[in-house]
């Protein structure tokens, strides 16, 4: 088979490969002659499309054909157009949705801290409070880690360096501060050190506002202007950290402890029918199994926000949908900016032709279950099961976020491949073959093989069983790479 069509309801169906002009493709229900060369991930007309008719994928309208498309043809950004509009009223149509019946719960080897939380890493980590000692920040972070390399039950020194911290006001610096707050209490830290210059807005007092309890054995705190030698001391306050750190062992902890992200970047035509429903499986059984999944990139939501909008567990959780949705498009309006400036180069050169073929294939991460939460940027998780989390689609700001809401680990699809890595294991879902040959050293896991008979069912107890080897200690590939970052979503004056 060379096309897939995805849904009874398409007029559209998917190059599985590279088609020639001329030659008769088979798909899952018939044939049909490409009228020119098509690239694989792409979409070929099954039937002739009339102009202003809609395009149907997923079973859903992904935007309307701006001629006439006859039978065989390529669908792409050149003859279809969006459907979306402006800021659209919303109503709740709640439907049933689909439940996992796990045999048993599983469990992993992790750390369980004195406040009840589980982390999957034993890691020490440097939290500057400002740009200005984001080198002091990494010196001692490297200085230390080398005293501690011997050290097997600490998995390392890190430091996470960002541009802010001063020159903010308002909503914009609480939010710098409260995200740095997240990062201090996450739970794959054994230990923090928190590094402040002394003159910033965001200094060491005021992350203390936002950081509330905190355990002073976990946490210490650096103002580099009151000490004489900053690294010296800050090495000596990640030794005092590393004693403690030391006394925390891996035990089984149940998979109800796990909180996990979801994101994807790079994406192609295969994202919606590989790696994302097979990180959406994942979600269910883990929701099923008592844990929590958080799905964000509000932006790559729009044109398929009804369906989570009618999984909402009440209507309270819609209403909250509903404002995450409009508060975004209203973000960009405040801009000045088009609210469907989507999708990006790179996904239109990888088949996806409007932000509603985008918006079908990125939902599908979260699988099927209900959405119990919405939470606000910088807000960390508080209920069990699937949260929806208000953050833009960059993928760096993405994942700073999703760690800093309280995700261990974050499982990250792309059918163009990104080596990035932030604060928590971040593993790699290529969503084609070609992709995870091509990148061995940047992908984690090969969704791919979905096109090429593996059953679904198969892969994704695979996929199930190679996510717990992470949550036990093995490394993902970004992790072996070195590449550690984070983002703050920047949004307000700089003085």
């Amino acid at each position: 088979m060379d096309l897939l069509k995805l849904n009874a309801r398409d007029n559209v169906a998917v190059a599985l490969k590279n088609l020639r002009a001329g030659e008769i493709v088979s798909y899952n229900e018939g044939e049909v002659c490409p009228l020119r060369d098509i690239p694989g991930g792409h979409k070929v007309a099954l039937q002739e499309i009339h102009a202003g008719e809609a395009i149907i994928k997923y079973g859903f309208p992904i935007g309307k054909a701006v001629e006439d498309i006859p039978q065989g043809q390529w669908v792409h950004t050149h003859n279809l157009k969006t459907n979306l509009g402006e800021v659209l009223t919303y109503h709740y149509s709640p439907g049933k949705t689909d439940s996992v019946n796990p045999a048993s719960t599983a469990t992993f080897q992790g750390f369980r801290r004195t406040d009840g939380k589980v982390g999957i890493r034993n890691e020490i980590w440097v939290i500057p409070t400002v740009s200005c000692v984001n080198r002091i920040a990494e010196l001692i972070a490297k200085t230390a880690g080398e005293t501690l390399k011997q050290r097997e039950t600490i998995d390392g020194v890190f430091e996470f360096k960002h541009p802010y911290g001063c020159s903010q006001m308002g909503e914009d610096q609480l939010l710098t501060q409260q995200i740095l707050a997240d990062l201090i209490h996450h739970p794959n830290a054994g230990g923090v050190l928190v590094l402040g210059l002394g003159c910033e807005n965001s200094n060491i007092t005021e992350i203390k506002k936002r950081l509330g309890d905190y355990d002073p054995e976990r946490v210490k705190f650096m103002v580099a202007q009151e000490v004489e030698d900053e690294i010296e001391t800050g090495v000596q306050l990640i030794l005092q950290l590393a004693d403690y750190v030391q006394s925390f062992k891996r035990e089984g902890c149940s998979v109800a402890e796990l909180t996990v992200g979801l994101k994807c970047g790079g994406s192609d035509g295969f994202s919606g029918i590989t790696a994302n429903p097979l990180v959406g499986r994942f979600s269910d059984r883990l929701i099923a199994q008592g844990g929590s999944t958080i799905l964000t990139e509000v932006p790559e939501m729009f044109g398929a926000e009804t369906i989570l909008m009618n999984r909402a567990l009440n209507q309270e959780v819609f209403e909250k949908t509903v404002s995450l949705i409009n508060n975004f498009k209203a973000y960009y309006a405040s801009y000045e900016q088009p609210i469907y400036e989507n999708p990006s180069p790179g996904n239109k050169q990888g088949g996806i032709s409007s932000l509603e073929d985008k918006a079908l294939g990125c939902t599908q991460k979260g699988g099927h279950s209900q959405v119990v939460d919405v939470l606000k940027y910088a807000e960390r998780v508080h209920a069990k099961g699937l949260n929806l989390l208000s953050a833009p689609g960059n993928d760096m700001v993405a994942s700073t976020a999703l760690a800093a809401a309280g995700c261990q680990l974050i499982l990250f699809t792309t059918g163009r491949g990104t080596p990035l890595g932030t604060c928590v294991p971040t593993l790699k879902i290529a969503t084609n073959s070609e992709l995870f040959k091509h990148k061995t050293n940047w992908m984690d896991f090969n969704a791919g093989r979905l096109l090429e008979g593996l059953s679904m069912d198969d892969l994704a107890q695979e996929f199930w069983d190679h996510v717990l080897t992470i949550a036990n200690g093995n490394k993902t590939q970004s992790e072996k790479l070195g590449f550690r970052e984070i983002a703050i979503f920047k949004s307000g004056v700089t003085l």
